[in-house]
């Protein structure tokens, strides 16, 4: 059900909500993924070499790097999503980034983009997934929360109407936290930036 619903919210097919454990909705944020954002400009403009777009969407960044001539590939286990990006212009597979990612161990940079690291509920898990998918010198850059806020992991579902999607986890990573999620996955942050409200980091792994 949560495929379904949201691949029917890319699709607009039917509006759909986030729905929290206490009862709070909130618009699923589609139009986010579908079209630019304020703040990506720094954000593609970090992306050196081949890049991987974990949790790609509907492929706003990777049909965006494919247009600035990046190599880019974008994974993500909805078909419609893929389906979208590849329509756009954009290479895009259905892939699990934790089954097997075509290019493992030559990626230059690997993108969490939108809160992506949040996937799962386990960042350090995903984080430690990613570095191992980057080649020689790579980087991860990843969306976090602004400082300030505490690091959770909270259950969340879609809904649309009656539908009710099955509950899944999801993290949240501040800003101010991600050098400790670092450090226990054997990396540093080199950079973090704000742009447009948004806060990003650069991750590498240590030698």
């Amino acid at each position: 059900m949560i495929g379904e619903l949201y691949e029917d919210a890319l699709r607009g097919r039917a509006p759909v909500e986030i729905e929290h454990a206490d009862g709070r909705r909130r618009p699923l944020p589609v139009q986010d993924w579908l079209a630019a954002r304020p703040g990506d400009g720094g954000l593609l403009a970090r992306c050196q070499g081949a890049t991987l777009d974990v949790g790609s969407g509907p492929g706003r960044l990777t049909v965006a790097l494919a247009r600035r001539g990046v190599p880019v590939l974008g994974i993500d286990l909805a078909p419609a999503a893929v389906a979208l990006t590849v329509a756009a212009g954009g290479p895009a597979l259905c892939r699990d980034v934790f089954g097997r990612v075509p290019g493992a161990g030559r990626w230059r940079t690997a993108l969490l983009a939108d809160g992506n690291i949040g996937i799962g509920g386990d960042p350090a898990a995903l984080l430690r997934r990613v570095l191992a998918l980057l080649g020689p010198g790579g980087r991860v850059l990843a969306e976090v929360d602004p400082p300030g806020g505490t690091s959770r992991v909270e259950p969340l579902r879609l809904r649309s109407g009656r539908a009710v999607g099955e509950w899944f986890a999801w993290a949240h990573v501040p800003a101010d936290a991600a050098a400790g999620l670092a450090a226990a996955c054997a990396a540093g942050v080199t950079e973090m930036w704000e742009e447009a409200g948004r806060w990003f980091v650069a991750l590498r792994p240590r030698c």
